[in-house]
């Protein structure tokens, strides 16, 4: 869309204020606002943001991160084809930003040029890389000191739809009003867990969609007198919720599905197993990207239907790369894999491109995935010898160990960068040292709020 075309629709919707959003390196979306009056300028100088906000901290702490500290400044640069009214809130819209130095270059320590970068790889080879994000979320009232799930309803249950239809019904047209197409929704497995899903697009409009889906739902619930939470464990005895990341690679006019082969008995092509070998290779610091939260440690658990082992398999929703099933009459466009262990603690863009930098590594490398860690029943119900003998690692168990993982994976670093490594890490390691200091209470109630 053209500024003067985003400056007409303001002026005629009657907007005052225009969010410029991003996601940081704990996960969290964050953001400066124009005046409308203010817009035309802003669209081509951004607004200013101090270097600082990529070294902080969940609890806003500032971590010593070389180059990110009261010194200096980078812009938040607007993406216009991510402009958006809000449908809930219709004095204001919302732009996805992306973070640039003073001399209108990618700031090295950008999570969305990062994503940007990893896709620009993959079409140096002819890939044009699809992606869906299917997370699952909480609705909750406020009870106490605390939150209470919005119903106790079973998984699928019809009485579940009943207790949240005015919500959901709000939060669909809203997405709707967005551009954002919804597939398909259920009440999920959790007291008061929701599961909606949206169709997919390329890869860096699938992670700008996520944004805008979890803002949207939080602000649709928040009209409802509800909290919606994505955090991966808001409430310790009940299910866990994800964020699995759906996609496949299609040619660079986006016609063919690189990934499906018919002949083959999955419908996967070689260029898909490579994807798969890629990511089984760098699974471990993968994890650090896709569940980074000290809270996701709580999820990934074995026999919990959050994929607590390196394998993959045919409709295994306890692998970690589950092959799809295809649908009957769509089977070329429906090939794609969906990667389980990612929750919404996650930043999108990082764990995207995290995603595929391990996948295209296994291109590059003609990495095939071992056939011993194709399994088609849940692995923790394999013995720890059968386990060993086919390879199959149990993914990390806690934050620190996905830390070392990541830190150690030579791949996933350099395809980050120093500046957006060196800052992720020091993220995610501050939130070790402050959460591993109090008890589970502390922990859930500083989650439950932020994603």
């Amino acid at each position: 869309m053209e500024p003067s075309a985003i400056v007409r629709q303001v002026q005629d919707a009657g907007v005052q204020l225009i969010t410029f959003f991003y996601c940081d390196n704990g996960g969290i979306i964050r953001g400066k606002a124009t005046h409308a009056a203010r817009l035309a300028g802003r669209l081509n100088s951004g607004i200013g943001l101090t270097v600082a906000m990529q070294a902080m901290s969940d609890m806003d702490r500032l971590q010593l991160v070389e180059g990110m500290g009261p010194v200096g400044e980078v812009r938040l640069m607007p993406a216009p084809d991510t402009f958006t009214i809000l449908p809930y809130a219709p004095q204001r819209a919302l732009m996805l930003a992306d973070l640039m130095t003073t001399a209108r270059q990618p700031w090295a320590a950008c999570p969305r040029d990062f994503l940007k970068r990893m896709l620009a790889r993959a079409a140096a080879q002819g890939l044009t890389i699809q992606a869906a994000m299917e997370p699952e979320w909480y609705l909750a009232r406020p009870a106490g000191d605390g939150f209470a799930p919005l119903d106790e309803t079973l998984d699928n249950h019809s009485v579940g739809y009943t207790m949240a239809q005015d919500v959901i019904d709000d939060v669909v047209a809203a997405l709707e009003a967005q551009g954002l197409r919804v597939e398909q929704y259920y009440p999920e497995l959790g007291h008061g867990q929701q599961e909606l899903s949206i169709t997919h697009a390329d890869a860096l409009r699938a992670a700008d969609n996520h944004i805008i889906y979890r803002e949207t739902v939080r602000n649709v619930a928040w009209r409802h007198g509800l909290y919606a939470s994505f955090a991966p464990k808001p409430f310790p005895d009940q299910a866990g919720s994800g964020n699995h990341i759906h996609f496949s690679a299609w040619d660079n006019d986006g016609r063919v599905n690189l990934f499906f082969d018919p002949d083959d008995a999955h419908n996967l092509s070689q260029l898909a197993y490579h994807f798969i070998g890629g990511i089984m290779e760098h699974i471990a610091g993968l994890v650090a990207l896709t569940c980074p939260s000290m809270n996701s440690y709580r999820r990934l658990s074995p026999g919990s239907w959050s994929t607590a082992f390196a394998c993959y398999g045919p409709d295994n929703r306890e692998a970690a790369l589950r092959i799809p099933s295809l649908f009957w009459g769509s089977e070329m466009a429906s090939t794609n894999l969906e990667f389980r262990p990612s929750d919404s603690s996650a930043n999108p863009y990082v764990a995207l491109a995290g995603l595929i930098a391990a996948g295209l590594d296994g291109v590059e490398r003609s990495l095939q995935p071992s056939p011993d860690q194709r399994i088609a029943v849940d692995p923790a119900r394999l013995s720890p010898d059968e386990l060993a003998r086919r390879g199959i690692r149990r993914l990390p168990t806690s934050l620190p160990e996905a830390i070392h993982a990541l830190e150690t994976d030579a791949t996933l670093t350099a395809a980050m960068g120093p500046a957006l490594a060196n800052s992720y890490l020091t993220i995610r390691r501050a939130d070790w040292e402050l959460f591993s200091q109090h008890d589970a209470a502390y922990e859930v109630r500083h989650h439950f709020y932020k994603y």
